[in-house]
């Protein structure tokens, strides 16, 4: 497949660096520790099967599922390599 300059392979392998990014950046953070009872932003209660499930858990369900929405920040790597960014 030409891809311009870049050699065969390139955009595989950028693909899987950056799968590989994000997974060590996941296991940065791993849950661990005791669960609490109360939700950390809320203060609900967090039920004992969310508890004994997720070991180290600090949110509810509800508080979890509204902060998997956000979207969190990102290192700004720009492996694509265009003229554009090694001009700035």
């Amino acid at each position: 497949m030409a891809g311009g300059w870049a050699r065969d392979g390139a955009v595989h392998e950028q693909i899987e660096a950056s799968i590989e990014d994000e997974l060590a950046r996941m296991k940065q953070r791993p849950l661990e520790g005791e669960s609490l009872t109360h939700c950390a932003e809320c203060d609900e209660p967090i039920p004992e099967k969310r508890r004994t499930a997720l070991p180290g858990v600090k949110l509810c369900l509800d508080c979890a599922s509204e902060r998997d929405g956000r979207t969190a920040e990102r290192g700004g790597i720009n492996r694509r390599g265009s003229k554009d960014s090694q001009l700035k």
